[in-house]
Order: structure tokens, then sequence, then C-alpha cells
């Protein structure tokens, strides 16, 4: 049968599916992401790959990956928790062990593209993604097509600097999205506000304290409903999307859905008349591998089944 191999790399797994061009899995798994190395890397992959060859005629290989991706070299630039993967181009290496064609695309464009395809944006020409979490980042797509900037860096929607740093003498780079609107950023400011270690929440504890009842995580919650609603708000009014999508772990939430929502009905007046609303990905464990494929398919149109 033909298929692709798609694998998605992550800092802790490597996981990978043989998947058919409509993204069905045929057959799937994981490994730890490997730490001894470049070398290392190239052969696990080509381990994985050479296994599922004598099952299925693969046509080609695609990746999701972190860090900064040019998808026409195949190098990985920025930064990530695996240091050897940024440097020379992943696709020619893996083309050259395996003898198979190769695509690249960052993780967070490859869950957007996969929403666009058969998702939340699905039939929708114009729309972004946000992911909250460690901090905040997303993707703008066009036309199923990745608008990444003149530094690859289009969607990197976290380094927007968004309080009134300037009035009171703080760093502005101490008040970007990603500090003051991320999940982190709502699980520190609980730690703080009740005097407990670094370390001590996560963000589905701060939730649970606030249903418990708890007015410090939900002051804090508010907060961060507020904060998250004005930068969809000047998103809104920057770049005009058709939709927003909010990704991340915390989405799956639907209060914290409706919580956003409900502070953007209140950013209006007799000037700001713009309805804006948001809502959830629809794929989470799957996006990446599934947005992988896509863009592998676009990218290799000739080995379309």
């Amino acid at each position: 049968m033909k298929a692709y191999m798609v694998l998605d790399i992550g800092g802790t797994f490597i996981k990978y599916a043989v998947m058919d061009q409509a993204a069905k899995r045929l057959a799937s798994g994981k490994l730890p992401t490997p730490m001894e190395g470049l070398e290392t890397f190239l052969q696990k992959i080509c381990a994985i790959v050479k296994e599922y060859k004598d099952s299925y005629e693969l046509q080609g290989i695609a990746l999701s990956s972190p860090g900064a991706v040019d998808v026409k070299t195949g190098c990985i630039g920025g930064a990530s928790a695996i240091p050897y993967i940024h440097g020379g181009s992943m696709t020619d290496l893996l083309r050259e062990r395996t003898g198979l064609p190769v695509s690249i695309e960052n993780d967070a464009n490859c869950a957007a593209l996969a929403e666009g395809w058969l998702g939340a944006a699905k039939d929708t020409d114009y729309y972004i993604c946000i992911v909250i979490g460690t901090g905040i980042g997303g993707s703008i797509v066009m036309n199923h097509t990745i608008l990444r900037g003149a530094a690859l860096h289009g969607g990197e929607f976290g380094y927007m600097i968004l309080d009134g740093s300037l009035q009171t003498g703080k760093n502005p780079l101490q008040s970007t999205w990603s500090l003051s609107a991320s999940t982190n950023a709502l699980v520190r400011e609980v730690e703080m506000k009740k005097s407990l270690a670094h370390g001590s929440l996560d963000g589905e504890e701060v939730f649970l304290l606030a249903e418990a009842g708890d007015l410090v995580a939900q002051e804090s919650i508010a907060h961060f409903y507020k904060r998250i609603a004005i930068g969809i708000y000047n998103l809104k009014y920057a770049l005009d999307p058709e939709k927003i999508l909010i990704g991340g772990g915390i989405s799956k939430r639907g209060e914290v859905i409706e919580g956003i929502n409900r502070e953007l009905t209140l950013l209006k007046n007799e000037i700001s008349t713009l309805h804006i609303e948001v809502e959830a990905c629809q794929f989470d464990n799957d996006a990446n591998l599934m947005g992988a494929l896509f863009h592998y398919l676009k990218m290799h149109p000739a080995s379309v089944l």
C-alpha cells in the first residue's frame, strides 16, 4: 500500500505515523528523542523508515520540527530543546540516507495547517492560530499558505509589547504578550500572590483552585482572560482574519474560550465596532502530524497518490 512517513520531532519524544493522503493513520508509534547528537537522531529516523518500507510503499517523509524552519532549504534556525538539529539541511540529510523526498515545516505552522485542511478552519481562506502555553506563538494562514515574514517570524505573536511599561519605567521587553498572558505567566502570578515557590503549581492546578473557590486564582484567571483579549483585539485590527483559533492545552477548557470571548465583547465602543470572537482548535495530539503531511503534499504534488 502506498503511504507517507510522517514524524513530529519534539524535545521529549519523536512521534511518527504512516499515513495515507487523507491523513488516516495506518501505523504509528513514538520513541524518546535521542540526546546523543545528530548522527544518532538520523539513525533512529532511518530505522523507522526502513521498518515500514517492507509493509508500505512509502512515497516520502514529512517532518514537523521546532525552530525557525526554512522550508526551501530544509535548515532549522533559531533555538530549541534539541540543539543538534540546528545547522545543515535536515531534508538533504534524510533524502540522501533514505532515497525518499523529504519536507519539513515548523510544528506550530503544522498545527495551523491541519486546522485549515480538516479542522476548525476548514473552508476558511484567511485565519490565524494563537497557541497559548509556555509562551505565546502561532501562525498566519492565507489560502492554505503560511505567511512567514522576511525573517521567518510571522506569527510570533508573543513578542508583542502590550502593557503601559513606558509609563512605569519598566523595560518594555519584560512586558511582552508571552511574559504577561501565557499559561506560564498565569501560573507565576498565582504562585507569587500566594507566596508559593516557583514550580509549585501548573495551569491545571490553577483552574482547579479557582473551581474550588480560591479568590486569588479566580482574580488571576480574570486578568489572564483580559490580557489575552487585548492581544487578540490588536491582532484582529492589524490583520483582520476571518477566523481566530486558540490552541495549546489550555484551549481544551471550555471556560477559557468563553472567558476570552466575554472580555472581547467588552472591547467595543462607537469607533471600535468589530465583532471579535475566538474558537478552540479542533485537533490536539495529531495536529502536527496532519499538518506536516499536508505541507508535504503541497510541496510534492507529483507524489499524491
